[in-house]
């Protein structure tokens, strides 16, 4: 009897130390649960999301990462991914619009003098008139017409006030068409607004503030620019018969009046843009 109940106590006794080993060694038999440790420095929420059942496409998950309280929330019947930092740059977005909307001068975009017509299409520009049997055609694109700031950061914490933080202009490359009546090509300019050129300084001496870039025949209503026609590069050009190029295009209101104004338009219309695109940005972010 005494020997029954000392194997019945030591049967038991193994069998609580296996159990133990059991629930020690299950964590190593799981990949998964193993990987935790390793991603905490990996944002949470992020290393849920892997682990849920909308997340990863592995067909074994543990029930500790399948609960509904750790996926994104859907509420919006949008289907896509809410987060923490979604909900933040949404609130950033609020904040930029409000910004850009204070220092926007007019929703409605300058008028061009000398007749000219706009037309806008997004980001694209055109501007025409006629004179004298001639049709004078002047596109661009605000795209990328922001030149870049370049100009050395002051000392380190100290901050540029208001005043002296350097305004945006928009400086987009340009393209001339002039077309005569009887003619079956456009003589076309590729115009630029060379940085050096862009501001004028007290007392100095009032230069072209673009510049012809390239000068070349094309077939008349052609969007693009062939290749097959000669195309003159100004860079090695004879000054006199660059100047009577420059004067041809002044003769016909593209001049540096006429070059201001592209910019203060070209400004307002890039401006309008990047405000639009904040708030697209914005409902895509919130699925508003």
């Amino acid at each position: 009897m005494l020997k029954s109940v000392v194997r019945a106590v030591g049967a038991a006794a193994r069998l609580s130390s296996a159990s133990t080993s059991t629930a020690r060694a299950l964590p190593l038999r799981c990949p998964t649960l193993g990987s935790l440790s390793s991603a905490t420095t990996r944002p949470f929420t992020r290393s849920l999301w892997m682990f849920s059942n909308s997340g990863a496409s592995s067909g074994y998950r543990p029930k500790l990462f399948s609960s509904k309280a750790l996926s994104p929330s859907l509420s919006c019947g949008c289907g896509g991914l809410h987060t923490e930092g979604d909900k933040a740059f949404g609130d950033f977005l609020s904040d930029e619009i409000k910004e850009e909307k204070k220092i926007q001068k007019s929703k409605i975009l300058p008028k061009m003098s000398g007749g000219w017509e706009l037309e806008m299409n997004g980001t694209e520009a055109k501007l025409t008139r006629s004179i004298a049997g001639e049709k004078i055609t002047v596109t661009f694109n605000v795209n990328n017409s922001i030149p870049p700031n370049f100009e050395e950061e002051g000392e380190q914490g100290q901050q540029k006030s208001a005043e002296e933080e350097p305004e945006i202009v928009a400086t987009p490359n340009f393209v001339v068409e002039v077309t005569k009546q009887a003619a079956k090509h456009s003589l076309v300019f590729d115009c630029h607004f060379p940085e050096d050129e862009v501001s004028h300084g007290e007392g100095e001496e009032e230069s072209d503030i673009f510049a012809i870039r390239e000068v070349s025949f094309q077939p008349e209503g052609d969007s693009e620019w062939k290749e097959t026609s000669y195309t003159l590069n100004t860079d090695s050009l004879d000054w006199a018969l660059y100047d009577h190029l420059m004067d041809f295009l002044a003769d016909r209101g593209v001049d540096n009046t006429f070059a201001d104004e592209l910019m203060e338009l070209s400004t307002a219309a890039e401006h309008q843009e990047y405000i639009k695109f904040l708030e697209d940005l914005q409902g895509f972010v919130k699925c508003n």
